[in-house]
């Protein structure tokens, strides 16, 4: 049947792709994804030689209307990530979006996202949490924070490896040394780790280490 289907994607060991997921990628007609050689390493580890096309934040605007028009003619169409569920931080609304307004079926997978397991593992409240992802580089990053210092749920953030230092001592500006907090890298893999406690201890540990891989910073809310 001819449709989009978002297709999650291990964010770390490859054990974690669900059965689903191989089934739908050996099914599908073309398989969209943000970086096709990764997905090709992805594809060639479990035995897959599919069409792979780019689809990315650089050109997902020239090819959308593309995309659609395939998926009309008949195509199922598999849209993937580097790694996790697409449109977390990822590639993904804007197809999903135009896709509904162009009475085109859509379909995700449940499957690998990393701030679930960084938020279950850090010891602070996820009855209630909200996701901010990415926070702006430069403009707004200040301002955005500010606003988030009497948000009362658990906050859940992404940061790169070389701003992480940076982003902790804006944390600790802005919302205050005490800060419960943890800092969780390289999920699902064998240098797994989460740094648990105040946002000024935290701090202290990653000033003097050099962390490596994918960031998740969970903060608590303010009480």
């Amino acid at each position: 049947m001819s449709k989009l289907i978002l297709v999650p994607t291990p964010i770390g060991n490859l054990k974690d792709i669900t059965l689903r997921a191989i089934s739908i990628l050996s099914d599908a007609d073309l398989v969209l994804a943000e970086d096709t050689r990764k997905t090709g390493n992805l594809l060639k580890h479990f035995g897959l030689e599919k069409n792979v096309q780019s689809h990315h934040k650089f050109n997902e605007h020239k090819t959308v209307n593309q995309i659609i028009n395939k998926i009309k003619e008949g195509k199922l169409i598999a849209l993937v990530t580097d790694a996790g569920t697409p449109g977390i931080s990822d590639p993904g609304f804007l197809l999903v979006r135009t896709c509904i307004d162009k009475g085109v079926k859509v379909e995700c997978l449940p499957g690998p996202t990393a701030f679930v397991p960084a938020l279950v593992v850090s010891g602070l409240p996820s009855d209630r949490f909200c996701f901010e992802g990415f926070l702006p580089v430069k403009k707004g990053r200040n301002k955005r924070l500010k606003e988030l210092a009497m948000e009362p749920r658990t906050m859940i953030f992404y940061e790169s490896p070389h701003r992480l230092v940076k982003f902790l001592q804006q944390l600790t500006e802005v919302l205050g040394p005490e800060r419960k907090a943890s800092v969780s890298r390289e999920l699902s893999k064998v240098y797994e780790e989460t740094l648990r406690g105040t946002l000024a201890e935290i701090l202290e540990i990653c000033s003097n280490r050099s962390l490596k891989g994918e960031i998740v910073v969970i903060v608590s809310g303010n009480k």
